[in-house]
């Protein structure tokens, strides 16, 4: 329940953030986001009892849900098209390098000197966010001309010509404002209905290829295996994370999000079946000097594939596809579904373990499987294009479907 109650926080953040982002700004969402994550920390770590431990780790679930939505968007928002996919990934990767301190940080410390170790970034973000512009795009939604202007410029630089690029957003708002506000039940009315398959098919396949049940126990995971020291394991898991990561941002814009995704999911489904098969042989009494290295060689081959791409491609086509009249509504839907299959993960991995560590590893495996086919199949490239450019190319496949129809 205490590991898996930060999921829950998250979920109910994920229902809210949309909302949140639209009514106070990209910027005021990340501030209260912020603020939940330090008062949870704060409980954590003054804890006398299990209820405020529980309580400390759902406020910080619940700034993670709003954070999880919100800082895609914002950079989806901000940045230019060539370099939205890296930036995005960028994201993931200070994700990653914070995932791989703690993992490290948490073999040599108190479990409450930890705790304290969190309110650093939200403290970094609370200043920063005093030195950076508003999103352009939600500054013109919300007809705040002036501010729109001065945001684009800072952004682009002072001697950028940012005439173009302000009367595409323009255009795009203006488009919107024609537009009723939408609700949850109003995408899945057909003309939006593609991008949140697209979305929902991501994070489901993305959470239930299993990155939260084996990356909350790894070290427990390393023990069944029969590893000697989980303190090298463990470390190894941390360290592995940031430099594949690295490497997905920089491919991000060059190989595509489609190709990185399929080579990222095969590398999930091969990791995982190694762990899997390393726990058939040890149940069976089979090369048993081998289970520990093939089970430590595949969780690390399954992180390291899942960091170069389906940690953070997901979150960048997710920024992407929707828009901007739904994005509120949708983002908030995707977000929940990914948290709910999050909380899914991390609940039930001890219970599955429990009943057959192989067959456990074999439903990552599947999920892994048919991820590769979803993203063959259904999801668009957005590499180099516009967000109005992708809306084009989704109705554009829509409307083809229904000529066919």
């Amino acid at each position: 329940m205490f590991g898996s109650i930060l999921t829950i926080g998250a979920m109910l953040g994920a229902i809210t953030s949309g909302r949140i982002a639209d009514f106070t700004g990209r910027k005021g969402a990340m501030r209260m986001s912020a603020a939940f994550c330090i008062t949870g920390w704060l409980a954590v770590f003054f804890s006398k009892e299990a209820i405020s431990l529980d309580m400390g780790r759902f406020f910080t679930g619940f700034g993670i849900g709003v954070f999880s939505y919100v800082v895609p968007i914002f950079i989806a928002e901000i940045a230019p098209r060539n370099l939205r996919g890296g930036l995005t990934t960028l994201n993931q990767l200070m994700i990653v390098i914070g995932s791989s301190i703690a993992f490290i940080i948490g073999t040599l410390i108190t479990w409450r000197a930890l705790a304290m170790t969190g309110l650093v970034p939200c403290i970094f973000l609370l200043v920063g966010l005093h030195f950076i512009p508003e999103s352009p795009r939600w500054l013109a939604k919300v007809g705040r001309e002036k501010e729109f202007q001065v945001a684009l410029q800072k952004l682009r630089g002072k001697d950028a010509d940012i005439s173009v690029e302000a009367a595409e957003i323009q255009e795009s708002i203006e488009t919107l404002q024609t537009l009723p506000k939408a609700k949850m039940l109003d995408l899945f009315q057909s003309k939006y209905i593609r991008a949140v398959i697209i979305g929902v098919g991501l994070m489901v396949f993305q959470q239930f290829g299993g990155i939260n049940g084996i990356g909350f126990y790894a070290s427990q995971t390393f023990t069944e295996a029969g590893l000697s020291s989980t303190k090298v394991g463990t470390i190894a898991y941390g360290c592995v994370q940031v430099p594949i990561t690295l490497l997905g941002a920089i491919l991000m814009d060059k190989l595509g999000r489609k190709p990185l995704i399929m080579v990222s999911a095969t590398g999930a489904f091969i990791g995982c079946l190694m762990a899997g098969t390393s726990f058939f042989l040890k149940g069976q009494g089979l090369l048993l000097e081998s289970v520990p290295i093939l089970a430590v060689s595949g969780v690390l081959i399954y992180v390291a594939s899942f960091s170069i791409g389906m940690g953070a491609v997901p979150w960048v086509i997710m920024s992407e596809i929707f828009p901007i009249n739904v994005k509120g509504a949708a983002g908030s839907l995707v977000v929940l579904v990914n948290w709910l299959g999050a909380w899914a993960v991390s609940y039930t991995y001890n219970f599955l373990m429990s009943w057959s560590p192989t067959g456990t590893y074999l439903i990552y495996c599947s999920f892994s499987l048919m991820a590769v086919i979803f993203v063959a199949i259904i999801v668009p490239e957005t590499k180099g294009k516009t967000l109005e450019e992708i809306q084009e190319c989704i109705n554009a496949d829509r409307r083809g479907q229904e000529i066919l129809k």
